[in-house]
Order: structure tokens, then C-alpha cells, then sequence
């Protein structure tokens, strides 16, 4: 089964109070990029990485790729405005030998290569396998501040990446959400729409998404603490 895997770096890191974008900030020495390249160069199914960039950091991405050892091909793309348009653009220049495509956020540097290879497993018998955790926490309906109602956790999932997805019907769906103008924050949501049948792959709580400061200092003591530092 090839797969090629997709990186999606053109978020902002304006909310981590800098003006670097969020995949070149720093956490442990390297940037969030780096390790999410280094999953990737240690699964053998991954045939080519797509990374999608802010337009102006295609260079500093390519350190980062040479930094990160990554040997198979990869092709780096000026991300879109919002991330579907940066899924649906790298996309595009994925290759048609590939079967599978594995989408993962480069905000989520904690993504282990277990995790990749877990969402791969699945997807062999299903349209698209995505990255979760089991809600945990009691969870409130509000109508601004005020509570009305209370969502019953049994059953429901936290989305992460990596996802992994059919390409064809990846395309399919990115297709039709550009021709009936469906906006999301998830591939999978997309998938879905179009009848497809997705599994949940179980995660980890570590794989959190690097948005706030509070974040990063999290990252920064749990890498200290697997390093033995």
C-alpha cells in the first residue's frame, strides 16, 4: 500500500504571542515541523511527503526537512487561507500511484510514528481512519454563558491527526465540498458527508494540538521528561 503523507504547517502562531508561523516555533531545540517530519521518516509504507507552508518559508521548510533526515521524496506547497484549503491544495500534487493519503497537523509535534502506523492498519478495510481520544469530562450546552443542557460523553470521540483516507474518496470529498461550499475544521467530517465509513484509531491525551503557551510549556516538560532530562 503507498501512502503519501501530508503535513499541513501554514498555521499562524499569532496566538503564541509570535509572528513566526506556528510550524517554525520552537519546542525542545527543534521546530514543531521537525517532528512531525520525523515520524514520517521512520514508517517504510509512506512513498512521498506533501508540506504545506505558509507562501515565503518553502526554504526554511527545507531545512527543517534536511534537519528532520527525511530521505523519501517530498514536495513542499504554499498553504491556502484556511486549512482546508491547504489540505485540498497539497492534495492536488499528491501522487496517483499513492492508495492512501495520511493527513497530520504540524501542531501536533507529541504524534507518535505508532499512531501513523495504527490509522494505516485500519484504513486498509474502511474509507478513512482518524486519530482520537474518548471525551472524557462531562460536557455542558450553552446558549452564551448559560448552561442548557448536558451531552452525554458515552460514545463520543476528540479528533486528532494523523488521518488516513482512500485517496480517491479524499479527492471526491474535497471536490464536493468546493462545489456545495462546505467549510470545515476536519477531513473526516468531509468524508462522512460523502457516505463514507470512518473508524476511530484509539490515541493519547499527549497528542495535543500546540495552540496556546500553556501548550508549549506542557510539550516542553513532557519531551524533557521522555528524555529523561
Amino acid at each position: 500500500m503507498r501512502v503519501s503523507a501530508i503535513i499541513v504547517a501554514a498555521g499562524s502562531g499569532m496566538r503564541l504571542g509570535l509572528d513566526a508561523p506556528k510550524a517554525f516555533v520552537p519546542l525542545g531545540g527543534r521546530s514543531l515541523l521537525y517532528y512531525s517530519l520525523r515520524a514520517m521518516a521512520v514508517l517504510d509504507a509512506i512513498g512521498e511527503v506533501v508540506v504545506t507552508v505558509p507562501a515565503g518559508m518553502e526554504q526554511r521548510a527545507r531545512a527543517e526537512v534536511e534537519r528532520a533526515g527525511l530521505e523519501i521524496p517530498f514536495k513542499l506547497v504554499a498553504g491556502g487561507t484556511e486549512r482546508q484549503d491547504s489540505v485540498r491544495i497539497a492534495l492536488a500534487i499528491t501522487s496517483a500511484e499513492s492508495e492512501v493519503v495520511v493527513i497530520h497537523d504540524a501542531a501536533r509535534p507529541l504524534a507518535t510514528p505508532a499512531m501513523f502506523a495504527a490509522c494505516l492498519d485500519a484504513v486498509r478495510r474502511v474509507d478513512g481512519a482518524i486519530a482520537a481520544i474518548a471525551v472524557a469530562d462531562t460536557l455542558k450546552r450553552t446558549d452564551g454563558r448559560m448552561i442548557t443542557g448536558t451531552v452525554a460523553r458515552a460514545e463520543l470521540w476528540q479528533a486528532q491527526t494523523p488521518q488516513a483516507f482512500r485517496r480517491v474518496m479524499l479527492i471526491e470529498a474535497h471536490d464536493r465540498a468546493m462545489r456545495e461550499r462546505w467549510t470545515t475544521t476536519d477531513d473526516a467530517e468531509l468524508v462522512e458527508r460523502c457516505g463514507g465509513h470512518l473508524e476511530v484509531v484509539e490515541s493519547s491525551a499527549t497528542n495535543f494540538k500546540i495552540t496556546t503557551p500553556a501548550d508549549l510549556e506542557i510539550a516542553e516538560a513532557l519531551m524533557a521528561r521522555n528524555s529523561g532530562h
